[in-house]
């Protein structure tokens, strides 16, 4: 059996284009174009290249974006007072303040000071406690997790009553993820480095979402037959032959475990596609938010 390969490309291509498309249709009717500020401090070179790369997808559907890029000495103070500005200006419906900042700044602070209808990332406090409470639902769902999910659903997966695992338990992907698979009603098991016995925990699994930053740490021998796997992970490995001198990995030993998965999300080409277009379909709803205040 070989996996059916989850091509987040193609679903992210589809949900941009229906982001587009309703964009379209907003300023048809009369109705204000969606903006979105982003916020970078510091240097750090990956996250001007997610900065860069949301930018450059707001444009292509229509969104307007403005970014704010600010030194690494910025202080907790004049970050916040950028935040309340933002929150203050009706042309921007979301603020993305990228992450991970600087040290010597609160991050929490700085989630909690962006307006809850803004809160485009999902970051904040209360999005992600209305996340863990039933019957509860936040305004927005963390990119990257809602884009697993959508993932898993379009893959067949059947996520109601399945063992799911989480590899990881960051605040920015495992966490959420492992709520929101239980709001799915999945009975879901978290797996961090104090865990024991991990590959028999992860052989448990019907679903599997890896978020741990270890290259092709998961072996064939720990993945159940017939598993969904979502890859999370993006890890660059040497290879010579390769242009840049490397390439990208996953955290799934990508060409063993498709000899046992029902399906797989690769590396590059699955999750990541999917955190900007989950981004733009935030952005627009925060958008209509903005519409009925």
């Amino acid at each position: 059996m070989k996996a059916k390969l989850i091509d987040g490309k193609a679903t992210a291509e589809r949900i941009r284009g229906e982001v587009k498309q309703a964009i379209n249709q907003r300023l048809l009717e009369g109705k204000s174009q969606p903006g979105l500020a982003t916020v970078l401090v510091g240097e750090n070179p990956a996250s001007k290249v997610y900065v860069r790369n949301k930018q450059k997808a707001c444009a292509e559907v229509g969104i307007h974006s403005v970014g704010y890029n600010l030194p690494e000495e910025t202080s907790q103070e004049e970050l916040e007072a950028l935040v309340r500005t933002l929150n203050a200006d009706p042309a921007i419906n979301g603020i993305l303040v990228q992450l991970p900042l600087p040290k010597h700044l609160d991050e929490e602070k700085v989630l909690t000071a962006i307006d809850l209808t803004k809160d485009v990332d999902g970051f904040h406090p209360v999005n992600i406690g209305r996340l863990a409470q039933k019957g509860r639902e936040p305004v927005f769902v963390p990119c990257t997790p809602a884009g697993c999910m959508v993932l898993l659903e379009e893959s067949g997966a059947q996520i109601s009553g399945a063992n799911a695992v989480v590899l990881g338990r960051s605040n920015i992907v495992g966490m959420p993820v492992a709520l929101l698979l239980v709001k799915a009603d999945a009975t879901v098991t978290i797996v961090h480095s104090r865990t024991k016995n991990i590959p028999e925990i992860v052989r448990s699994a019907d679903i599997l979402v890896t978020a741990i930053g270890q290259p092709e740490f998961v072996k064939k021998e720990w993945v159940k037959p017939g598993a969904y796997v979502i890859d999370v992970g993006i890890n660059q490995v040497d290879d010579p032959n390769a242009k840049r001198g490397y390439r990208l990995v996953g955290d799934v030993a990508f060409d063993e475990v498709s000899e046992v998965a029902a399906a797989i999300s690769p590396v590059p080409g699955g999750v990541g596609p999917m955190t900007i277009a989950m981004l733009l379909r935030n952005t627009l709803h925060a958008a209509q938010l903005a519409d009925n205040a």
